[in-house]
């Protein structure tokens, strides 16, 4: 089940399945992608903000709603399960990343394969001390997946993220600060839950335009020559003058007061 709740700007969406550690079914799996679609054509949510019921983030796949469990049975097909990747969870950790709106996690416990990657897939990750990121691929056999081999290289670096991937690593709370997986650790719960919530609220109160084309350009940096980096940032420039947000942020500067972004 997913959790979803708009307030001030900031879509709150929880992972709430909490007795199975908040493990994805494929309607929390297609829902996770339907909501982040319609944050990006809601003008109203400003700021995306996951987190998960209990004591876990997300387990991963529930292995019942996992195509890879009929590997074997005369029925199965091995475009199956690409295509069910496609669809499924390479879908949310796509509309995560281009997103033109900021993104948190805020990982309150263990995230399991494509349960960290969802994480990781956000613009910034808050962590709680007995937080554990757990990569399970070599256990089962299976080739790691949920754009975690994308994401865990430019987070980490190419050697640690094959010893993550290759040797079914796990990375603590503190540790995941220390190797760039998480911006920050807290050792209590209510601490987390209460800087993620600050956190959204400074975002969804920033002139939401500017940064996604911001954040545009930072994702795109590792597949981007420095021509091509600058050349993209004068035109996003240029756009973010045409927004009524420019305006109030220098009005703002003029005036010495805070600016009052709309997002626009």
């Amino acid at each position: 089940m997913l959790r979803s709740e708009l307030d001030h700007g900031v879509l709150r969406v929880t992972l709430d399945r909490p007795d199975a550690k908040n493990a994805l079914t494929v309607e929390m799996r297609d829902d996770i992608t339907a909501t982040i679609r319609g944050a990006r054509q809601d003008d109203a949510v400003r700021c995306v903000l996951l987190s998960g019921a209990g004591d876990a983030f997300c387990a991963g796949m529930d292995l019942t709603a996992s195509t890879v469990m009929q590997a074997g049975r005369p029925e199965f097909r091995t475009r199956m399960t690409s295509e069910a990747l496609r669809i499924g969870v390479q879908a949310f950790i796509r509309e995560l990343w281009e997103l033109d709106k900021p993104t948190i996690a805020v990982v309150n416990g263990a995230a399991v394969g494509p349960g960290a990657h969802l994480a990781l897939a956000c613009d910034f990750v808050l962590v709680h001390a007995g937080t554990k990121f757990v990569w399970t691929f070599p256990k089962w056999g299976l080739v790691v997946d949920a754009g975690g081999a994308y994401l865990l290289p430019r987070l980490v670096g190419l050697p640690r993220a094959k010893e993550l991937v290759m040797l079914g690593e796990t990375v603590a709370g503190p540790d995941a600060v220390r190797e760039g997986l998480a911006l920050r650790c807290y050792d209590d719960i209510d601490a987390l839950r209460i800087a993620g919530d600050e956190l959204a609220t400074r975002l969804a109160a920033a002139p939401t335009r500017s940064l996604g084309l911001s954040k545009r350009l930072l994702n795109a940096s590792f597949e981007t020559d420095l021509a091509s980096s600058l050349e993209l940032e004068g035109h996003f420039q240029a756009l973010a003058t045409t927004s009524p947000d420019l305006l109030e942020g220098m009005a703002a500067f003029r005036d010495k007061r805070s600016a009052q972004f709309r997002g626009d």
